[in-house]
This record gives C-alpha cells, sequence and structure tokens, in this order.
C-alpha cells in the first residue's frame, strides 16, 4: 500500500481546482468526485489564491507557537534571566508555577527564552 507523498495531494487538489475553473465543473460535483466536501474545496481554493501551489500543500496540525508562555508569564520569565548565565529552567518552571498557578514544561520555557531550532 502506498502511502500519500505531498506531492501527490498538491496535484489532486489542483486538478480538482482546474476541473472548476477551466471545465466549468460545478463545485459539488468536482468536491464529491475527488471525495472532499464543498467547504473544503472553497478552504482548498483560498489557499491556492493565497500561496499559489504552496497553498495546497498539507499544513503542520496544531498549535503554531507557544500557547501557555506569553503575556505576563513570558516578561516575568525575562525578567529573571542573568546575561551569560545558562537558562535555568527547571527552576523557571518553578517559579512560574508558584506565581502564576500555571504549569509550564521547562523545555518550553528554554524555546521561548533561546528561540525555537528549524532544522530537525
Amino acid at each position: 500500500m502506498r502511502t500519500s507523498s505531498s506531492h501527490d495531494i498538491v496535484q489532486v487538489k489542483y486538478e480538482m481546482l482546474r476541473r472548476v475553473s477551466v471545465e466549468n465543473a460545478p463545485v459539488s460535483v468536482a468536491a464529491g468526485a475527488y471525495g472532499v466536501s464543498r467547504p473544503t474545496y472553497y478552504q482548498t481554493k483560498a489557499g491556492f489564491e493565497r500561496a499559489g501551489l504552496a497553498g495546497l500543500a498539507p499544513q503542520k496540525r496544531g498549535p503554531r507557537g507557544p500557547h501557555k508562555l506569553r503575556g505576563q508569564a513570558l516578561a516575568f520569565i525575562q525578567q529573571q534571566l542573568v546575561a551569560g548565565e545558562p537558562v535555568r529552567a527547571r527552576e523557571l518552571a518553578k517559579l512560574v508555577q508558584q506565581k502564576f498557578d500555571l504549569n509550564i514544561h521547562p523545555r518550553t520555557i528554554e524555546r521561548a527564552v533561546v528561540g525555537k531550532k528549524t532544522s530537525r
């Protein structure tokens, strides 16, 4: 059994959009032929209009950034940092728990302070 690659998904979505725009097929017919709903068709069309072919590629799921650690908690952590010294993430996590009653993983603090690594 072959799994769909990102390239295959982009091609299928493009063909669906092309069927509506070039062949003048009704949206409901084209969406049904490709096994998606009409709202999915319109989301696909919006992604294509916004970013071209790149907008058809599958997007990463889940939160796009720190969703627990922001605002006052993040400002508090930044105030606790000492220039030139290592980040004491475990200690900072305990302080945030005490002050804000917010359970933050030490790695989340490290990412917020140092910045995300882009390569994997």
